[in-house]
């Protein structure tokens, strides 16, 4: 009998990653133009995972046995959607995060003053794992850093400011790893293509199509993790700019 792997395997996994101080394995080729060296500025993300209360370990996940995927059942992400009315990456879903301010310690601090004020999550409840090498976003000259954390005592999380956020979510990583929902995502503009990987993700009764940076973190981090499963990236989604 396969034995699915637990929630504490996957924070020792986490840990592990977020730990060893090893750079992104290849160049981050979803970077779409150049950093302005001149005027670039430090943000930080919060990739904060924890455990579903609501979902038994040995569930299926999106139809497949729990003992077929390489993720806990139970093991999810927070993720939120930004309102539709904001004038960068309007709809788009994200980790909680943002730009670093002269009041926060460090990046680490700036990811978690982020989330609370976009989340309302409690940030005594999390234990921050390590920050991994920061990433370029050239579209709005940032250059930001993914902190790995765990939810070691879960708090409600809603949406704070409907200005800014339209839906805060926790999505299984199990459905994520899923190569039914696994996609590229295509965007064009003008005689430009763009490429990236997407996921088809569903919470709440609402469908979310995360891709662009958020997608190519996730992305990098199920390869860098393990976890990732076979898909096929032939699977495009058209995403309207």
């Amino acid at each position: 009998m396969t034995v699915p792997p637990s929630a504490g395997s996957a924070r020792t996994e986490l840990a592990a990653l977020a730990q060893d101080g090893s750079p992104w394995p290849r160049p981050w080729r979803y970077a779409i133009g150049t950093l302005d060296e001149s005027r670039v500025r430090q943000a930080a993300v919060l990739v904060l995972f924890g455990v579903l209360d609501d979902v038994l370990a040995s569930r299926s996940v999106s139809g497949r046995d729990a003992t077929a995927s390489p993720v806990p059942a139970d093991l999810d992400v927070l993720l939120l959607a930004r309102a539709s009315t904001l004038s960068h990456h309007p709809g788009q879903v994200s980790f909680p995060g943002g730009r670093l301010e002269d009041t926060d310690a460090d990046l680490v601090d700036a990811a978690l003053r982020e989330a609370v004020e976009e989340t309302g999550l409690d940030r005594d409840g999390v234990e921050v794992l390590g920050a991994l090498s920061p990433l370029p976003l050239p579209v709005s000259n940032h250059l930001v850093t993914p902190v790995v954390a765990w939810w070691a005592r879960p708090t409600p999380v809603a949406v704070v400011d409907s200005a800014e956020s339209a839906h805060v979510f926790r999505v299984p990583v199990a459905d994520l790893t899923d190569p039914a929902n696994r996609r590229t995502a295509v965007v064009r503009r003008g005689r430009s293509t763009h490429k990236s990987p997407a996921f088809l993700v569903s919470a709440d009764g609402r469908e979310h199509l995360v891709w662009g940076f958020t997608g190519a973190i996730l992305d990098a981090l199920l390869d860098r993790l393990g976890w990732a499963e076979p898909w096929d990236a032939a699977r495009t989604v058209e995403v309207p700019v």
